[in-house]
């Protein structure tokens, strides 16, 4: 599927999951790369599962405001409102490489669970992330 590009993100990495650097070609971020404690690295630097979950969280929230701003009547948003990502990194079931889980919570104070459950459908809708994802990764939806 084509899109209009409207805004294309540049970023370059060096040195991979472990012992990388990467940087956008604006020179607004530039992170030391490397494995988490968890999977045998030092932990002084993020890895890409983070910034994975940060893009996720932050794109999700937005698509659930940009669908409650088009509804007949827009409840009520609470700068409180939040997407939490979890990204679970390991090996496929496959045994042929690797891949990621996420779980989405949701918290949207002041909105009723069903209208909030109601948003979070339409959001993966027009969500990029969630689009990108959608039938190649399992992703769920908690509304706390």
């Amino acid at each position: 599927m084509a899109i209009k590009k409207l805004y294309t993100a540049v970023a370059t990495s060096t040195g991979g999951r472990g012992g990388g650097q990467s940087k956008t070609s604006d020179g607004k971020v530039d992170l030391k790369i490397d494995h988490p404690v968890e999977l045998g690295g030092k932990g002084d630097g993020t890895n890409p599962d983070q910034l994975f979950a940060l893009g996720y969280s932050a794109c999700f929230l937005g698509a659930m405001k940009f669908v409650n701003s088009k509804e007949k009547k827009p409840l009520p948003w609470s700068p409180d409102s939040s997407v939490t990502a979890h990204v679970s990194f390991g090996p496929r079931s496959d045994k042929k490489g690797f891949g990621i889980e996420v779980k989405l919570e949701v918290k949207l104070p002041g909105i009723p669970k069903p209208k909030a459950t109601a948003l979070a459908k339409k959001a993966h809708v027009v969500c990029p992330y969630s689009h990108a994802t959608r039938k190649n990764i399992k992703v769920t939806t908690k509304i706390v």
